[in-house]
């Protein structure tokens, strides 16, 4: 019998004698010979690789992942307060209930963001997750940003992003420093990647100084007030715009040359950002190395890591940021709707909350994590969550909010009032000189919270 003729006869075979057929080169199994005569792929379908995904085989299941997820932290203790949020704005209670209600929502929201983001990250490996981390490390200023701004809130935008950076580099750093050197003289950690964010800062705060510079110069060509009156009405105007904590009022002459400088400025920092990423996480990834112990010879001494394994599913992971984001957005849109009747009912300076209140809120989760992870003497890890989180925010998140606000027509600008430049800029300053040795101790901790609560003080009475 011919080729031809012999291979359509195992069509009719029943499925055991389809098995147990025996060929030159061996058995064939229906499952692993035959996927055409089965109509299965040796891969499976893609309904089925699609169901696998979402039953998350072979991960954690979804209840536990679920159950890592809201019983990991006492934080989560605080999402009663989301639904009181909820009902309070839409009936109209009280507008300091309003607020402490939906600034006290966050604070767990914000913890879960950070898992969700956190335990993504451990399943698509370092690369993408650090990518990750870096797009959603700071995602909730930037909830918090979009829903002022949405609502023409610029100063508090401005104030909202000034608060985080300094809380970081000043607040958190400090008190890390703090509890990791109680017990000990000094840390190491890696000065070279701190002195590249510290550095990047210092750019920071040059391009937030040229606009103000600007702004001044314009100022000062103004004519005499005794030449032209409506020129000395425009000033006025100007000075009780600033003196109230807004932005260049629409008459400024120097308004559409702040918009066109820091849009551009913009481009140029989120440019720099991508590049840094790429610097940290690529061409230069072992510069963000642990730093190893020394023993008591000098020889530095090896650690034993645990690889980390994921407590969540990458499907439950997924769901749950996209679930947080979304009430996250909703308790920040009520926070901003609050802050301007709470401010004058209860006499809090607007730059108070901004620059202090917000700042807290935004990442509490993430400054006891930074804390704690200090005291477990690791400091390089505390180094990049609190000047890691303070570039993000200067050079992604700020540049970021400037351009969403020019597609919604929101004149939002990196023109910040002098005395929040000069707190920015003597923050920086410092920091730079704690860090630039590569070594920590409960002194240098001390100094960078003293400045903070100076700051802090200064704020409640501008």
């Amino acid at each position: 019998m011919s080729r031809k003729s012999r291979l359509p006869c195992t069509i009719f075979l029943s499925v055991s004698e389809k098995q147990n057929l025996k060929l030159p080169g061996g058995i064939m199994t229906a499952s692993e010979r035959s996927p055409l005569l089965e109509g299965r792929h040796p891969n499976g379908s893609s309904s089925s690789r699609f169901s696998a995904f979402i039953k998350a085989e072979g991960e954690p299941s979804w209840a536990r992942s679920l159950r890592f997820l809201f019983l990991s932290s006492h934080f989560n203790l605080f999402l009663v307060f989301v639904p009181l949020s909820v009902v309070s704005y839409h009936l109209n209670w009280d507008a300091g209930l309003r607020f402490a209600f939906s600034f006290l929502a966050i604070v767990p929201l914000a913890k879960l963001l950070g898992e969700s983001t956190e335990e993504l990250s451990i399943t698509l490996g370092e690369t993408l997750g650090g990518l990750l981390n870096a797009s959603f490390g700071n995602a909730v200023e930037i909830i918090v940003g979009v829903a002022a701004l949405v609502r023409g809130e610029l100063r508090i935008v401005q104030t909202a992003m000034l608060g985080s950076i300094l809380s970081n580099l000043l607040l958190v750093l400090g008190m890390s420093f703090i509890s990791g050197h109680v017990y000990e003289d000094e840390g190491l950690f890696q000065d070279t990647a701190a002195q590249t964010a510290a550095s990047l800062m210092t750019l920071t705060c040059l391009t937030l100084v040229i606009p103000a510079a600007y702004h001044g110069a314009k100022e000062a060509n103004h004519p005499p007030l005794n030449e032209n009156t409506d020129d000395a009405l425009n000033i006025l105007s100007s000075l009780n715009s600033t003196l109230e904590d807004k932005p260049p009022a629409p008459g400024d002459g120097s308004k559409a040359g702040l918009l066109v400088i820091s849009r551009f400025t913009s481009i140029l920092l989120l440019l720099v950002y991508v590049i840094y990423l790429y610097f940290q996480l690529g061409s230069h990834a072992h510069l963000f190395i642990k730093k190893k112990k020394q023993g008591l010879n000098g020889e530095p001494v090896e650690e034993e890591e645990d690889g980390e394994k994921p407590s969540m599913s990458m499907i439950a992971a997924m769901f749950s940021l996209l679930a947080v984001t979304v009430i996250t957005s909703f308790c920040a849109d009520y926070l901003v709707a609050s802050i301007e009747e709470t401010a004058e009912k209860y006499h809090i300076p607007k730059p108070f909350i901004g620059v202090i209140l917000l700042s807290l809120v935004s990442n509490a989760a993430g400054y006891v994590t930074a804390v704690r992870m200090a005291a477990k003497g690791k400091m390089d890890l505390t180094i990049h969550i609190a000047v890691g989180s303070s570039i993000q925010i200067a050079i992604f998140v700020i540049p970021l909010l400037v351009l969403v606000g020019w597609a919604i027509h929101q004149p939002l600008t990196l023109y910040f009032d002098d005395f929040e430049t000069v707190c920015l800029f003597v923050s920086v300053f410092l920091v730079n000189l704690l860090v630039q040795d590569g070594r920590s101790n409960y002194m240098e901790g001390v100094m960078l919270v003293t400045l903070y609560l100076v700051i802090s003080a200064a704020f409640w009475v501008s």
